[in-house]
């Protein structure tokens, strides 16, 4: 088995229709037969999730670190920048092996989040940063447990299972600001504004472009999932091994 890629159907396309609430109306189609079991639309979008949640939240937390006006909200920044860099390791490593096509920026909304908390500082950065944070990470934690009850792949549960501690702790640490206003996040974490699929895609990187890394902080205390155990310990994916640029 070694690492070697087993994919038995065609290449998977980079999902065209990827919302964070809604990908397609058969999520649970079968796209692929692979060593590690069968993949599904919605495993191979979860993937992409991951990835795209790292995209900006990293910077958030890197701004954060930077903007943060209490010992609080700066705790959580460093646990959005370490958490997501070890998520977006374990990303890098299996979506290769299930022939997954990783974007190199996070949606269009999501990039307006950053925007957002870039033109902000003072108490109304701290303020929106724990409510946005904590808004997108309830959303995205259904979400998680959905695919780790039901997924049927090795490695896609691998992902699941590190997501479901990354996602939990930023939950805490962005109640532990003191911040969240409970009643105004909940109402907009379940009713979600109806946006267009292209507002919450992330666009498919350029052919050729390096993929963006996310590099962990010089203290990081979460690790990437281990997946050797799966892969005969050899994964053939080796993020970092060519030159790629540094998210920032």
């Amino acid at each position: 088995m070694g690492g070697a890629m087993a994919v038995t159907l065609v290449s998977l396309a980079y999902p065209t229709m990827l919302g964070l609430t809604k990908v397609t109306t058969a999520q649970d189609r079968v796209i692929a037969n692979t060593q590690w079991g069968p993949l599904t639309e919605q495993d191979r979008d979860f993937v992409v999730k991951v990835r795209a949640a790292g995209l900006w939240e990293y910077p958030v937390g890197q701004i954060g670190l930077q903007k943060g006006t209490t010992k609080a909200v700066i705790t959580a920044s460093q646990h959005l920048v370490d958490g997501h860099a070890a998520l977006d390791t374990t990303c890098r490593k299996i979506a290769p092996l299930l022939n997954i096509t990783l974007p190199n920026l996070p949606s269009p909304q999501q990039q307006g989040f950053v925007g957002q908390l870039k033109s902000e500082s003072g108490k109304k950065f701290d303020t929106d940063f724990a409510n946005i944070l904590r808004m997108t990470h309830g959303s995205i934690f259904n979400t998680v447990a959905k695919i780790r009850s039901t997924t049927k792949n090795s490695l896609v549960r691998a992902l699941a299972d590190q997501a479901n501690d990354t996602v939990l702790d930023h939950i805490k640490v962005m109640e532990a600001t003191g911040l969240v206003d409970f009643d105004q996040t909940l109402f907009n974490q379940t009713t979600p504004p109806k946006l267009p699929d292209s507002d919450l895609t992330p666009p498919p990187p350029p052919a050729g472009q390096p993929q963006v890394v996310l590099t962990p902080p010089p203290n990081a205390t979460s690790t990437p999932a281990d997946i050797n155990g799966l892969t005969g310990g050899g994964s053939g994916a080796s993020p970092g091994a060519s030159p790629a640029p540094t998210a920032s």
